[in-house]
């Protein structure tokens, strides 16, 4: 499979549906920075393993992931992100997500906060 990261902050949650719908973990812990942080559903917040093992379990519910971006917000090298997502019926949310442009230009997670406006 072909997978570039992206340029453009707004293309990002697009750029992560693509590596979640991959079922490919290691592809999908490419959009995030080396010690980003996933907060999961009940609030705690997780790197490294335990960020992966987090979108493992996602990603074995074996559906795809939608993404619809809501607001996208650029102040030089950083992104706010508002996204409504959800995977079939089991699991949606609202993201509210920071992204960094890093220094190859490409945008990755630092804070991926699926369920940011619940908690």
């Amino acid at each position: 499979m072909t997978f570039t990261l992206t340029t453009e902050a707004a293309r990002h949650p697009a750029v992560f549906a693509e590596a979640f719908n991959s079922g490919d973990p290691d592809l999908l812990d490419r959009v995030y920075e080396a010690d980003a942080v996933l907060v999961t559903a009940d609030g705690t917040a997780v790197t490294g393993d335990a960020r992966r093992a987090a979108n493992d379990a996602l990603q074995r519910l074996g559906r795809p992931i939608e993404v619809r971006p809501r607001r996208v917000h650029v102040a030089g090298g950083l992104a706010l992100l508002v996204v409504d997502w959800s995977i079939g019926r089991e699991v949606r949310g609202t993201a509210t997500d920071v992204a960094r442009r890093g220094a190859d230009g490409k945008w990755r997670y630092v804070i991926d906060n699926p369920f940011g406006v619940a908690g």
